[in-house]
């Protein structure tokens, strides 16, 4: 054995898997991993009969030495060998150098040799990598190790030395398999190391039921839990394990194990640390966001210097923080990106930005903010947790161990701040913001005041040119007075002049000069911000102004080039022209091709000016009007796609515009989500006007794919509850009746089923009051009918879903009938009534097919695989899962691919199957499922009856307690049936 516990083979260079390829042709390739198999220029070689396969494999094991003919026969067949055992070994060396070719086989001092070419063996390969990972490991490359690690173990194909018989072969595939379970083992272990605890659950659990008293992988269970925030879970398992090797070994558990267990029992935060980040299978990230400092950066050479001593001093400060503060325009982005370019040395492992939108409503969430470090930092998104402090906490583990800047750009306050704070050695981060942040503990304060005369004139004179400046030095002096020094306002006053070349600077400094062109008196905070937006916005031609008056109404982030034209009522050419100059002059900017954003406050100056100029208030109403006769048909159209012969585009609104037209599902799906808060914020920003608010409401449903969208899923909801509020207010039923319908799917897809009910009985006053919405018709009988089955109230959930297929049917509206049949199936199933079941599924199934919908038709075969379990037809049901599986995987449908792994781990426990039930339980919670807490605890309480069956009766038991907790958090039924699960474990 070698120092990576596999068999001693000579050293090789890594070749592919066993299975040949391309670039095999000139050369023989053979397995033992597995069935014994050969190759020779890519093609397959028959091995022959089992004995002769045997023969092939003791050769290749040994390594190019030479088995004596007595050796083979006992390998071949040990103590009791066949009478003509010589002549039989002879027969096989002969059929093997026929299947071979010349070379391959030799024969050698009375015995034969095989002279296989270099790393032409799956097992020289594997032990290869298995040693370069070990390497790589010592190295520090924990990464790249695992990477190794699993293409070794990828070369396994089943059993080693398949239906080989023989001593010999039982022999090795012993050894395989102990060194097979040395590699997953160390494999796992690097998983942990990395961060990705949470999927190493499923994997672990399934191992722990098949190699029950092995005690390494019992100890990596419980850390995996641990890490998870399953620390009872976590507890259970080494009950378990103590108590079944006492049971079948009389031993107690090894020291590392109990040590394990006083540590969790203690919380020690070492234990929740991964070594390094949670990046499994690729390089570690590093991150390079910082945006592009500015070539003509000038003064603050104090600052510079005081702030990049404290940069330089975050190797061994415990959290090296410093906070800009000062008003809009002064400067704060420009020198703390400055300083944090010249500090990238000191922070290798990458730099991290993000505007914080502290002027705005709402500010950027600190949790939104978590989920794209922890992304651009390499974690999966299914390993982002859900809560503020838990990303937090991830990020804080992620980082700990690397020099990383964080740059948190236009901060809100000290509270917005603190869960994105590193808290690591080797880490720091710079804060800018208007407020200064007295209360961020151990935080170094700069206040950041305007220019210096000389900086100012510094910076004016490189932007306009030297010669321009020195001829009119007094003039130049003048303009950057009149700019009160904010750096911002020069730099605006300054590129328009560097832009019109046929200017002096004189006449730049007379139309300063003019108080209408500017505010009476500079004042502090915003007025000086003002003045000096003023001064650009005066310099603007026409055209420009009004672009600048216009897109300053729309909320949201940013806005894309067809959507400012639609607000401008303007060609996309025209308007591109006209947007370019105005990022000319600095009053816009452009983060993106095609993109446009303002500053937040140049936002709010440009409001101020379109409430000014932009007379009668009707314009500014027909300009947001056009912006949302943009969304409207460009959602709709978006629907459309994704959903065809779905009758919900044909119920909407009718609007003045066209919209984007799109060549592929992909391609409108990707502008969906890259408008998204684009989109939510216009319809929270249209809510406000009667005119438009049934628009905006048919705005949400066109765009219902954003709630099934984790990243905007929320803010889904949020523009949902405000639509209903503002429908409610404004008396207008048709409106409320489709708003708090859209309500009800949103509080189902999270478990929320009491709220779904009570926003459902609403709706359904309101589509009594008025029975000519066909889409409420149906989509509320619809969604009844699921809130119906989800409370357990089967019959009621028939009516409902019946109901809706004739809705859905009167509405000429195919996936929607199919969809509701599917619904009615699962009350029939709970209620016994199987073969009905089948019957209307497969008919959804046969509506599905027709219209070429593959992703509902797995939406359909989710609910066969049901309805065919409870017929206990499990191998139908299987087949039925695994297609859906499919498509939820190939279409990024992570919560319904959790939710069937849950049904699949059903099944796998009805048929006797606990080891694999509990691994899909497992890989259920680690990816993400539809019905928030409450299909959570549907989740645990199926993995405690793995468990139990399993004979983990203490983790099986911490499972039904949170179940237990979840059901009566929620005030579901099923908590009695976990309560009667717990009464044998009662302590």
């Amino acid at each position: 054995m070698d120092r990576a516990g596999g068999p001693r083979v000579p050293e090789q260079r890594a070749a592919e898997p066993h299975a040949p390829g391309p670039d095999d042709s000139h050369r023989l390739r053979f397995s033992v991993l597995g069935p014994v198999r050969a190759w020779r220029d890519g093609a397959p070689l028959p091995p022959g009969s089992p004995q002769q396969r045997a023969m092939l494999a003791a050769l290749l094991l040994r390594e190019g030495r030479t088995a004596t003919a007595a050796e083979l026969i006992d390998v071949l067949w040990g103590e009791e060998p066949p009478a003509r055992a010589l002549a039989a070994v002879r027969t096989y060396a002969s059929r093997l150098r026929k299947v071979l070719g010349p070379g391959a086989l030799l024969s050698e001092a009375g015995g034969y040799a095989m002279r296989a070419p270099v790393g032409s063996l799956d097992i020289q390969v594997a032990q290869d990598l298995a040693t370069r990972a070990e390497k790589a490991r010592a190295a520090g490359d924990r990464r790249g190790a695992r990477t190794l690690l699993g293409q070794s173990l990828g070369l396994w194909d089943g059993e080693p030395l398949a239906h080989l018989p023989g001593p010999f072969a039982e022999t090795q595939r012993a050894r395989f398999e102990e060194w097979r379970l040395g590699l997953i083992e160390t494999r796992l272990d690097l998983d942990l190391e990395l961060g990705c605890h949470a999927d190493a659950v499923s994997e672990l659990t399934a191992l722990t039921a098949a190699y029950p008293l092995r005690e390494r992988l019992r100890e990596l269970l419980m850390l995996a839990l641990y890490r998870s925030g399953r620390q009872a879970e976590a507890l259970a398992v080494y009950t378990d394990t103590r108590r079944l090797l006492a049971e079948e070994l009389g031993v107690d558990p090894r020291a590392e194990l109990t040590e394990l267990q006083h540590s969790i029992l203690n919380a020690d935060e070492e234990l929740a640390r991964p070594v390094v980040e949670a990046v499994p299978d690729r390089a570690a990230p590093r991150p390079a966001q910082l945006p592009a400092t500015v070539p003509d950066f000038t003064g603050r050479a104090v600052f510079v210097t005081e702030l990049s001593e404290r940069l330089a001093l975050a190797e061994t400060s415990v959290m090296a923080v410093s906070a800009l503060a000062g008003i809009g325009g002064v400067g704060k982005t420009t020198l703390a990106v400055h300083v944090a370019h010249a500090a990238r040395p000191h922070f290798p492992d990458g730099q991290l930005y993000m505007d914080l939108q502290g002027t705005s409503f709402p500010a950027a969430d600190p949790a939104t903010v978590l989920g794209s470090f922890l992304r651009a930092l390499g974690t999966p998104d299914r390993s982002i947790p859900e809560t503020v402090e838990e990303r937090a906490a991830l990020f804080r583990s992620t980082l700990d161990g690397r020099r990383v800047l964080v740059l948190l750009d236009n901060a809100r306050d000290a509270a917005q701040v603190r869960p994105l704070l590193p808290g690591t050695p080797g880490c720091a981060a710079l804060v800018t913001g208007r407020t200064r942040m007295v209360d961020l503990a151990g935080a170094h304060l700069v206040d950041l005041d305007v220019m210096s005369p000389e900086e100012a004139l510094e910076l004016f004179t490189k932007i306009v040119g030297p010669h321009r400046v020195r001829v009119e030095r007094e003039a130049a002096l003048d303009v950057v007075a009149a700019c009160g020094f904010l750096p911002l306002a020069i730099r605006i006053a300054a590129s328009r002049l560097a832009s019109r070349r046929t200017w002096t600077v004189s006449v730049l400094a007379s139309k300063l000069a003019d108080e209408r062109r500017r505010l009476d008196e500079l004042q502090a905070g915003d007025l000086a911000v003002k003045a000096t937006f003023e001064l650009g916005y005066g310099q603007l031609e026409p055209m420009q102004a009004r672009a600048f008056r216009l897109l300053g109404l729309a909320d949201g982030p940013d806005i894309s080039l067809p959507a400012a034209a639609s607000v401008l009522d303007l060609s996309v050419e025209v308007t591109e022209d006209l947007l370019e100059t105005l990022v000319d002059t600095s009053l816009l900017e452009s983060g993106a091709p095609g993109r446009y954003r303002y500053h937040d406050l140049v936002r709010l100056y440009a409001r101020a000016c379109a409430e000014r100029d932009e007379l009668p208030p009707a314009k500014r109403l027909e300009a947001l009007e056009r912006l949302l006769d943009f969304y409207l048909p460009t959602a709709a159209r978006v629907y459309g796609m994704e959903r065809p012969g779905d009758r919900t585009v044909a119920h909407l609104e009718s609007a003045r515009g066209s919209g984007l037209s799109f060549t592929s599902g992909a391609e409108a799906l990707d502008w969906l989500f890259t408008e998204a808060a684009s989109i939510l914020a216009c319809v929270q920003q249209s809510l406000g006007q009667p005119v438009l608010l049934r628009r905006a409401v048919d705005l949400l449903l066109a765009a219902k794919d954003l709630s099934e969208s984790g990243a905007n899923s929320r803010a889904y909801e949020a523009a949902t509850v405000s639509a209903r509020d503002a429908a409610q207010a404004a008396g207008d039923a048709h409106a409320e009746g489709r708003a708090r319908t859209t309500l009800t799917q949103v509080y189902i897809k999270a478990g929320r089923f009491e709220e779904a009910d009570e926003e459902a009985g609403r709706a359904a006053v309101l589509e009594d009051a008025s029975r000519d919405d066909a889409w409420l018709r149906s989509n509320l009988s619809n969604e009844r009918g699921i809130i119906a089955f989800c409370q357990g109230r089967y019959a009621d959930c028939e009516t409902f879903s019946r109901a809706a297929v004739e809705s859905f049917r009167a509405d000429g509206n195919k996936p929607g009938e199919a969809s509701a049949l599917c619904n009615a199936s699962r009350a029939l199933v709970a209620m016994g009534r199987t073969a009905e079941a089948i019957e209307l599924v497969r008919a959804g199934m046969a509506l599905y097919d027709a219209l070429g919908l593959t992703l509902r038709l797995a939406n359909a075969r989710f609910a066969l695989g049901i309805a065919l379990s409870h017929a206990e037809r499990f191998a139908a049901a299987m087949a039925e899962f695994q297609q859906a599986v499919e498509v939820f995987e190939e279409n990024r449908q992570r919560l319904w691919l959790g939710t069937t792994y849950f049904r699949m781990a059903q099944v796998q426990l009805a048929t006797g199957r606990p080891g694999q039930a509990a691994q899909l339980a497992e890989q259920a919670l680690s990816t993400g499922f539809i019905g928030g807490d409450w299909m959570r605890a549907n989740i645990l309480t199926e993995l405690g009856k793995a468990l139990n069956a399993l004979s983990q009766p203490g983790r099986s038991r911490a499972c039904w307690l949170e179940a237990l907790s979840l059901y009566e958090a929620t005030g579901a039924d099923q908590a009695a049936e976990v309560r009667l699960l717990l009464e044998p474990l009662a302590a």
